[in-house]
């Protein structure tokens, strides 16, 4: 049992769209679906729901970062929070306390679409099923993307035309800055100076720095078609 909380555990190394990585895609969907299934409910209920929404991503941030200490695996150039997916798990906890609108504004597009590419594409390495770092990684970044359509039902936050280009920019802006910290301490957070050791999206987009102008443009079109889905939905309901 033990072996599924080592940081260097004796276990198959986690493979994509395998098995237990599907069924964990089809979990994350299936709580989604019933998200929206009974929104009437979760409206009535929404602040005990946003509780254990922000407890959920608290819990699995901060129990993360505590593993790492205690496994002596804790270093600045890999276990800080400074990957997108990572830093908007303590966005969305910002979001879900504070009940912010400008918070969810960025979240929605930003928050969702490294959220997709995190669990879809994820860097796991050893970390199979049913692996202590496999659980938290999908049930943080899967909290995001159901946390930002909870504000959307709950409280019927909704992103605007404006703050799509507004997270374009802020993206950019947070890039610059940790390209400067990678730098300064040899890391690679965002992937900016090389690419992901594991199978990724970026193996598609060419080599570096090539593939850093594809995933500008990616990033645009996904944000696109987040704000597409939202119009889409306005548009039906009209």
């Amino acid at each position: 049992m033990y072996e599924y909380f080592q940081h260097d555990p004796k276990l198959e190394n986690f493979r994509l769209f395998s098995a237990d990585h599907i069924w964990t895609l089809v979990l994350i969907l299936f709580l989604i679906f019933l998200l929206f299934i009974f929104k009437k409910k979760v409206k009535l209920t929404r602040h005990p729901v946003l509780i254990a929404l922000a407890l959920i991503l608290f819990l699995s941030m901060f129990v993360h970062q505590v593993w790492l200490i205690a496994e002596g695996a804790w270093t600045p150039q890999s276990s800080l929070p400074l990957h997108l997916s990572d830093f908007t798990v303590i966005l969305a906890i910002i979001m879900l306390i504070a009940k912010s609108s400008r918070l969810f504004q960025f979240l929605y597009y930003a928050g969702i679409a490294s959220s997709i590419q995190a669990i879809l594409t994820p860097n796991l390495g050893q970390y199979s099923f049913p692996h202590f770092q496999y659980i938290v990684f999908f049930l943080s970044h899967g909290g995001v993307i159901i946390s930002c359509l909870f504000m959307i039902l709950a409280y019927h936050f909704l992103p605007t035309w404006r703050s799509l280009w507004a997270s374009v920019l802020i993206v950019n802006v947070y890039a610059g800055c940790i390209y400067l910290l990678n730098k300064r301490i040899g890391s690679n957070y965002l992937y900016i100076m090389k690419k992901p050791e594991n199978a990724s999206l970026l193996d598609f987009l060419g080599a570096w720095p090539w593939y850093l102008l594809w995933m500008e443009v990616f990033m645009i079109v996904s944000f696109l078609f987040l704000y597409g889905c939202i119009k889409l939905k306005q548009l039906r309901s009209d």
